[in-house]
């Protein structure tokens, strides 16, 4: 029926069921099927090839005058010969076995198919003869000037009523990739849809003319093999595990070690091949987790963010501090697609996109020749400018020395890891902070999806908590004794934390600052990408395209707190509000009322028309676990806490459906019927165990020692103590 009619499809054509498996196929057809278009295949059906009623086998040759002749000829059997291939005859008979009911299936179809297409056929036919006799303005009108009506309409509202049933079935594998399928946006919830993580499609596709294209062109003087042996020993191996790829141990060797990127984009000595496997293997990593967190940014912040750049005079000034550039095809990318839903009448080659100013930080001038290959209208420095507290804090460097230049967004990818102390990641933070415009500058912290990674982006999140962003109740910071501030307390800013948490307190995951031996719980997420043929080549990848990256991120805002404007609850009321689930009555009838598309593209920024602020609900930080009846999260609540919340089938319809759609990431609005504290796996520092580290952490007290014990050698466990209650000689009863 798709191949037959295309997009459209003939009213009735096809039963409730047959129509059902259609739409969750195809989608609903763009229409009924224009009886025009069904006249020229009819028209195609009749027409008689003259080859195939001869019933003879036919040849073409070519005559003296350079037309073509059509010549019988009879082909020569090789039984006439005398020639019989027994075991040929053997191969075709046990494969003739094998295909009888499929074939008898296939037929079944095929000719009933042409049945429904004969009928159809002749009712069209008639019907344009009856018309024809009709006066003109009693004829009917056509498909594009009538509404559609008849079976078709029927079926779609019957397939509509049971969009349920159809949302159960498809969601019952256990396969993480069948979560990611969405089987139909607009059945879900509306503050389902707000808190949908990721990109749409879930799989990105690298832009091929403002990067594939190019970077191949670079390469197209280079060898590969030279190129495949430089990246392999740069990058620890044939899986590049040193470079942005989060590959599993059993891809590279158990001896999988936690390491921070081989090459820098601000590193000042970079050699030619070196700066070739930096924009193969780093620069696509980063470009897909650079697009996933920045999609995420938008969705929080809206729409209206991202149109304010595009408007503003002379556009948003960008800076990538870590990724070579890639930053910035990212967020090119992003202001492509939003001027595109902006001007949707203009096209994007008729009018250019105002991407404004782009700084890119390279410190090499083999990487920096490259890069300016991809970039326009881009600036480039070979480091970061020092940070002078005295001079550079917001709170110190008012009206004192040049000032600095700002920024609306700043990205800073892989910038933590290679900085050996804590006190020079601390400087570095501050230094983008202060970097960063006061009038609602955008931050990224972004670092490899590894325990490590994660500890890295924790601290930085600390760092801006406890010197910069201000939270009601914690509005002041006490000052150290080194450090060039007066009085003894100073006033932090205005500003908040946008992903992925949607709480503002200490870190559940991170409560103990420094480096953790053992550590098996960190805030990570996934995107996946399709890889360039350049990169499939250095991994010698033949049967697989794509690579799923893992990473770790924190987004901040500067100079603008939603928690003041919006409806954002959080804290312990946040958390028991978002447990006990959203109204969703309420929701639809606002949505309803203030003409808010059920549409999650159109939706997701249009959360000042609902009730509350997508900022309220907990994250979902792990794969959720799905079992036949019920679906199982573990969440970071808006209170900071870490909680394993069971939304059974029996909780409700409606939350039961979108609970079996929810993916790592997302933001659950429609709260659980249990919940229990998520035991955390930290791991410990070098002088303790992981055990000792796990008790502390224990969301039910550190007096559960019962329950983890701590062995003296791995494989082994150590016997429980006994506690024997002795009593004084005095009290023993003899």
């Amino acid at each position: 029926t798709r191949r037959t009619f295309g997009n459209t499809l003939p009213d009735g054509f096809l039963s409730t069921d047959e129509y059902r498996v259609y739409e969750r196929l195809y989608g609903p057809p763009a229409g009924a099927t224009n009886p025009q278009d069904v006249g020229m295949l009819q028209d195609l059906v009749h027409i008689e090839d003259p080859i195939q009623d001869t019933g003879q086998n036919v040849i073409f040759r070519e005559d003296g005058e350079g037309n073509l002749e059509r010549v019988a000829y009879a082909p020569k059997s090789a039984i006439d010969d005398g020639v019989v291939d027994e075991e040929m005859n053997q191969i075709e008979d046990e494969a003739t076995d094998d295909v009888p009911s499929e074939t008898n299936d296939e037929r079944t179809l095929d000719s009933d198919f042409d049945e429904r297409f004969a009928t159809y056929r002749d009712e069209v036919a008639a019907r344009g003869t009856m018309n024809k006799s009709l006066p003109e303005e009693q004829q009917p009108l056509d498909d594009e000037q009538a509404p559609m009506k008849g079976g078709l309409a029927e079926e779609i509202g019957e397939g509509m009523e049971h969009n349920e049933e159809v949302e159960e079935d498809v969601a019952e594998s256990n396969d993480p990739l069948d979560a990611y399928v969405d089987t139909g946006a607009h059945r879900r919830h509306p503050l389902t849809a707000a808190g949908k993580w990721g990109t749409s499609p879930w799989t990105i596709q690298l832009p091929k003319d403002t990067f594939v294209d190019p970077v191949s062109a670079i390469f197209s003087e280079a060898s590969n093999k030279h190129l495949t042996e430089v990246a392999h020993e740069v990058f620890g191996g044939k899986a590049l595990p040193n470079s942005t790829a989060t590959p599993f141990p059993k891809q590279v060797g158990e001896n999988l070690k936690q390491s921070p990127i081989a090459l820098e984009a601000y590193q000042p000595i970079m050699g030619e091949m070196e700066a070739n496997v930096y924009l193969a293997a780093i620069m696509p990593g980063a470009y897909a987790s650079i697009f996933s967190s920045l999609i995420e940014v938008r969705k929080r912040l809206g729409p209206q963010w991202i149109q304010d750049l595009l408007r503003k005079e002379g556009g948003a000034r960008v800076l990538d501090a870590g990724a070579g550039g890639a930053g910035v095809l990212a967020w090119r990318e992003m202001l492509r697609n939003e001027w595109e839903l902006m001007h949707p009448d203009v096209d994007l080659e008729d009018q250019r996109v105002p991407f404004g100013k782009s700084t890119v930080v390279t410190g090499s001038s083999s990487l920096r020749q490259r890069a300016s290959t991809l970039l326009d209208n881009t600036t480039f420095l070979p480091r970061l400018p020092d940070y002078n507290p005295s001079v550079d804090h917001p709170l110190l460097g008012q009206g004192k020395g040049t000032p600095r230049k700002q920024y609306d967004v700043i990205l800073a990818p892989y910038t933590l890891w290679t900085l050996q102390e804590d006190h020079m990641r601390k400087t570095q933070v501050q230094n983008l902070w202060s970097l960063l415009k006061p009038d609602g500058g955008v931050l990224i912290v972004l670092e490899k999806g590894v325990p490590r990674g994660f500890e890295l982006v924790a601290s930085a999140r600390e760092v801006l908590l406890k010197y910069h962003i201000s939270s009601p109740g914690d509005t002041k910071f006490e000052n150290h004794i080194d450090e060039p501030f007066e009085g003894r307390y100073s006033k932090k800013e205005t500003g908040m934390i946008i992903a992925p948490c949607t709480n503002h307190g200490k870190c559940p995951m991170y409560l103990f600052p420094g480096k953790a031996v053992g550590r098996r719980d960190y805030c990570h997420f996934m995107q996946r990408y399709i890889r360039p043929p350049f990169l499939q080549r250095l991994l010698g990848q033949n049967h697989r395209n794509h690579e799923d990256i893992r990473f770790s991120f924190v987004a901040v805002r500067r100079g603008i707190d939603l928690r003041q404007t919006e409806p954002i609850i959080q804290g312990q009321k946040g958390q028991d509000d978002a447990f006990a689930g959203y109204d969703k009555e309420e929701v639809n009838k606002d949505a309803v009322e203030d003409g808010i598309s059920t549409d999650p593209d159109s939706l997701q920024g249009d959360l000042g028309h609902t009730p509350i602020n997508s900022l309220s609900f907990p994250r979902i930080i792990l794969p959720p676990l799905k079992n036949r009846g019920h679906i199982i999260f573990d969440a970071c609540t808006p209170a900071g806490k870490l909680e394993r919340w069971t939304v059974p089938k029996s909780f409700g319809k409606r939350a039961y459906a979108d609970a079996r759609k929810a993916r790592w990431g997302d933001l659950w609005a429609l709260g659980a019927k249990t919940r229990i504290p998520r035991r955390l796996k930290i791991g410990g520092d070098k002088g303790t165990t992981g055990g000792q580290r796990r008790i502390e952490a224990d969301p039910r007290g550190p007096n559960r020692i019962r329950e983890v014990r701590a062995s003296s050698r791995p494989g082994k466990k150590t016997k429980k103590p006994k506690h024997k209650n002795k009593l004084p000689k005095d009290d023993i009863d003899i």
